[in-house]
């Protein structure tokens, strides 16, 4: 979902920039997460910020992380962080494209952020299933939530589309096609699009509106 469906750089990267300065006094630049990003292992948030804060010297308890970020990015009532995302997709993408594919969501988010976020921007598009954090043993690089989207679909052929190393890898481990996504003027974004390519992306996007234009 995350930097392909939605644009979380006032959510979620926001929450991380301000998760890291409550500990540690020091606002990062966005551009540091992407370099974590952009390293693999990090598509938890959670663990994301705390490294970070570890990396700045301070050591925070992993559930007191989750606790603050949670706070500010979903129980703050009209002020939580999540109410600042975007949708990326234009409203005629998806009705096209169920002309020709069925949708389903592998993402690292919770079944309740990611239940809200569609709810509100995408009442009317049927993703099935959706596959969250709370779903799964092992998280993203990992592959198990893509084989649970495969086994609903046996025989089909899929394509992954995600916008960070760690998803790359996550469709390479189950054996599915990569689509990676860019976006121009984001913080480390041709960095990204090279290490996209290398971990074997068919293309790189620069957002999910050009997902026509792959095939």
């Amino acid at each position: 979902m995350d930097g392909v469906l939605v644009d979380v750089t006032e959510s979620y990267r926001e929450a991380i920039v301000r998760t890291v300065e409550h500990f540690t006094g020091r606002r990062i630049e966005r551009s540091l997460i992407q370099e974590y990003k952009n390293s693999g292992g990090y598509n938890n948030d959670w663990k994301l910020s705390q490294r970070i804060a570890a990396d700045l010297g301070v050591a925070v308890e992993y559930d007191t992380v989750v606790d603050y970020f949670n706070r500010i990015f979903l129980y703050s009532g009209e002020e939580s962080l999540i109410h600042r995302e975007r949708w990326i997709a234009g409203p005629e993408l998806f009705p096209r494209l169920a002309q020709r594919f069925d949708f389903a969501i592998f993402t690292g988010r919770s079944r309740a952020e990611a239940d809200l976020t569609l709810k509100r921007h995408a009442a009317g598009v049927r993703f099935h299933p959706i596959v969250c954090h709370d779903d799964v043993v092992a998280t993203k690089p990992h592959p198990e939530g893509l084989l649970k989207i495969a086994a609903a679909f046996p025989g089909r052929t899929m394509w992954y589309v995600g916008d960070t190393v760690d998803d790359a890898r996550c469709a390479r481990a189950a054996g599915v096609d990569f689509i990676g996504v860019a976006a121009p003027g984001s913080p480390g974004a041709a960095a990204l699009r090279q290490l996209l390519k290398a971990e074997g992306a068919k293309a790189v996007i620069d957002d999910i509106n050009q997902l026509e234009s792959v095939w």
